[in-house]
């Protein structure tokens, strides 16, 4: 029997990394079967190494919000990389970027790249804990802030997808350091903070949880947090990585009107390309080394190739604010037409959306934190992943994730998927 190029490739691959995938979210443990190997991308579409292709709802878990291969990026970067790939040394689009990110996002006076997400995170806890003389960090349950020592506590996405709330490897002082509240639950942050008075030096929180689903922040939580965090002199951290420049220029911030005073991003700012970045006020910001003493340091932080793909990609959603418009739009269209066919299969479900950002979960109560995201019935995602594969629609590989639409979708792609979830739903019940 034949196999396919991805079985074969997965398999080679196994020999050399460890679960045969550079990322554990990648290797389909949590819905079964070989992870597609993908060859190439175009728009909405990825195409495997057997040239099959998918309507894409991963979107690179987020930062293709213009879709795969847009052609003002990919001529920026090919226009750039003649140059060399790397200096070592400052350049001019590091600082064009950081401007249009300054002068545009009202709470942010200063910003320091980074090369990933993590490394956005990690640093951004470190200078809180600079600048407030305080060692101790709140995070949600579910919420996933990168593979920091300081986040492997109660993580979403990739860690509850492979069962492993914590990591071995996070040392007992560490664990003891981070302090997990319920997303969504003030009074669990009130407990922790009135039981660590003057110990606290940051909370750090998904304004949007995009790592255990996308789950909404109910009224008056993110407000709820601000002043909790003014009272106790506690540095308020979002992690924007997912939420950042999707779901407005200004990320859920400006879309819900609660600001941090540290924000920390993602690809995103890289138009996918492996860069983050931490900004906030600059009362916090100076603490930096070369200017404070906060050490924090990236040889290849300011990537000349990935700051040109950054500023392209925000500049075009910056000059044309109604891609999010059109994005929500989409988006609504796609709950509004899923719902009937989800109320006739007669399957328990819930669906969260916000901008474009959309999970569903196969669960009777509503998914508001860690404890109902987990009451989902994930056999019944890993059936419905596998079917919509089947159909040419590739959804995240974990009912854990936020699905992520991108701009190049058409209406015929939409109802194409539509029409792909009716069948897989038939199939299902």
């Amino acid at each position: 029997m034949d196999i396919s190029r991805s079985e074969q490739l997965f398999q080679q691959s196994s020999r050399y990394i460890p679960g045969g995938v550079n990322s554990p979210a990648r290797a389909f443990k949590s819905v079964g079967g070989t992870p597609l190997f993908i060859k190439r991308a175009q728009g909405p579409y990825l195409y495997d190494e057997d040239e099959h292709r998918y309507i894409d709802y991963i979107a690179s878990w987020g930062p293709m919000i213009r879709g795969h291969a847009y052609g003002p990026v990919i001529e920026a970067i090919q226009e750039k990389v003649a140059d060399s790939t790397s200096f070592g040394a400052p350049t001019e689009i590091e600082h064009r970027l950081a401007a249009l990110i300054c002068d545009n996002i009202d709470n942010i006076d200063q910003i320091r790249m980074t090369n990933s997400g993590t490394e956005a995170t990690m640093s951004a806890i470190r200078v809180a804990r600079g600048y407030t003389g305080k060692n101790k960090v709140i995070k949600f349950a579910g919420n996933y802030h990168g593979h920091g020592d300081s986040f492997l506590i109660a993580a979403g996405s990739g860690a509850l997808t492979l069962g492993q709330p914590s990591s071995p490897g996070v040392t007992p002082g560490t664990a003891q350091d981070t302090l997990v509240a319920g997303y969504n639950d003030l009074a669990s942050v009130e407990k922790l903070l009135q039981a660590n008075r003057g110990e606290v030096a940051a909370l750090i929180v998904e304004p949007v949880a995009g790592n255990m689903g996308c789950i909404l922040p109910e009224e008056g939580f993110l407000e709820g947090l601000r002043k909790l965090c003014d009272e106790h002199e506690v540095v308020l951290i979002f992690d924007e990585v997912m939420s950042g420049f999707r779901l407005s220029f200004g990320g859920a911030q400006a879309l819900l009107g609660v600001y941090a005073d540290l924000v920390t991003y993602g690809k995103v700012i890289g138009a996918g390309l492996p860069v983050g970045a931490y900004g906030g006020k600059r009362a916090i910001m100076e603490h930096v080394a070369p200017l404070g003493p906060v050490y924090q340091a990236g040889t290849l932080s300011g990537n000349p190739i990935a700051m040109t793909a950054g500023y392209t990609l925000l500049k075009s959603l910056f000059d044309e604010p109604a891609v999010y418009q059109r994005l929500a739009r989409k988006t609504e269209k796609l709950e509004q037409s899923i719902r009937p066919l989800l109320e006739k299969a007669g399957l328990p479900h819930q669906i969260n959306r916000l901008g474009s950002m959309i999970s569903l979960h196969f669960t009777e109560q509503p998914v508001r934190d860690f404890e109902s995201a987990a009451a989902g019935n994930n056999d019944t995602f890993k059936r419905f992943f596998h079917l919509m594969l089947e159909e040419g629609v590739y959804l995240p590989p974990s009912p854990f994730e936020s699905w992520f639409l991108n701009d190049a979708l058409s209406e015929t792609d939409l109802d194409t998927t539509v029409a792909a979830i009716g069948t897989s739903l038939n199939r299902l019940s």
